[in-house]
């Protein structure tokens, strides 16, 4: 009887090792998107926000840090900012105690600001870390995407800023500073986040290349930097699938064009505008979202040999067709409409 549990127990415990060293191979093998990747760890990797990082600075060599406001376009480094100050300031033990982040996943309606979050607004800390660093006597709550709040909750939420600024320290986050309601405006400190510049964004691309071991173009890169827009979020995923598209060969302009789903620019500007406005239309037929050509039909037409009239007329028509089609219309029929204005601006005699 004995034997025969020994060798049950015996048989039972070697795929339990199986199992557990096949977890462990597939820790391993976990791959991590590039953009949380090469995500800035501390202040000192934040790209071209010169100001915000200098009063963040000022904030962990021991100043106090008032409430926050971070706007500006998407990919610019507003969350990861804050993110990095936060791991500086409370370090990796208290970082999870010390702050809290909400975005426009959760619940954040003005039962969540009451509950959730005066809640947390309320509990006091203590300012010692566990290594022995000054540690700054207070929270910060992250409210990322916070211009997707409803007005009610904003509303809930000034009297909590004004009530826990003892312990807490709140971090707006929005892409339209119009969005957010003026007395929340008016208790933070407000930082603009610039689109980046094409050299910092070239950089950035070249140093992932380099740790990446990925052979590219210098026309690759410059056709990821044109097509984010500002954006290195978007050119970091560009570049991530571009690379995963040609594992072999090098990132060239033509894979970022064709991941990126843009026109090429050799179509735009190698034929006259007439041409290029009939011929958008039928890349409404080739699967190319319209918002994106008429993006790149407007710098087109700012190059082209037009007088000012002829360019306002057609730019003017560009407005209308854009609002309609956010408005829900046929994406080929308004296309046609601004092709038919281009034809007829373009062949009036300057």
């Amino acid at each position: 009887m004995q034997a025969f549990l020994k060798g049950t127990s015996t048989q039972g415990t070697r795929p339990l090792k199986e199992k557990g060293a096949g977890t462990s191979g597939e820790k391993k093998q976990k791959s991590v998107p590039w953009v949380e990747k090469y995500r800035p760890k501390c202040m000192e990797e934040v790209a071209f926000q010169e100001e915000v990082v200098a009063v963040l600075k000022k904030t962990i060599e021991g100043a106090d840090l008032p409430n926050l406001l971070f706007y500006g376009p998407p990919g610019t480094g507003k969350t990861s900012t804050i993110l990095a100050a936060a791991r500086e300031l409370y370090g990796p033990e208290l970082y999870r105690q010390r702050v809290l982040e909400l975005n426009a996943s959760d619940e954040r309606g003005i039962q969540v600001v009451r509950e959730k979050v005066k809640r947390f607004a309320q509990l006091t800390v203590a300012g010692h870390r566990t290594d022995g660093k000054p540690c700054p006597p207070f929270k910060i709550i992250i409210l990322d995407e916070a211009d997707s709040m409803t007005n009610a909750a904003q509303a809930a939420l000034r009297r909590t800023m004004e009530k826990e600024s003892r312990t807490t320290r709140f971090c707006l986050i929005c892409n339209y500073v119009s969005r957010i309601i003026e007395p929340l405006t008016s208790r933070c400190s407000k930082f603009r986040f610039k689109p980046l510049a094409n050299q910092v964004q070239e950089e950035r691309l070249l140093e992932i290349c380099y740790k990446e071991n990925l052979k590219y173009s210098k026309e690759g890169i410059a056709a990821l930097v044109k097509v984010s827009e500002g954006d290195l979020r978007k050119a970091i995923t560009f570049l991530q699938s571009a690379a995963r598209l040609n594992t072999d060969n090098e990132i060239t302009e033509s894979a970022v064009i064709e991941i990126a789903g843009v026109s090429a620019s050799t179509v735009l500007h190698s034929t006259s505008v007439i041409v290029t406005g009939f011929m958008h239309c039928n890349m409404v037929d080739e699967g190319y979202a319209a918002t994106q050509i008429i993006n790149q039909l407007h710098e087109a037409i700012i190059e082209e040999e037009l007088n000012d009239k002829q360019k306002s007329a057609i730019t003017e028509k560009m407005a209308v067709v854009d609002k309609c089609l956010v408005d829900g219309a046929d994406e080929y029929l308004q296309m046609l409409s601004l092709c038919s204005v281009i034809l007829q601006q373009a062949t009036q005699s300057n």
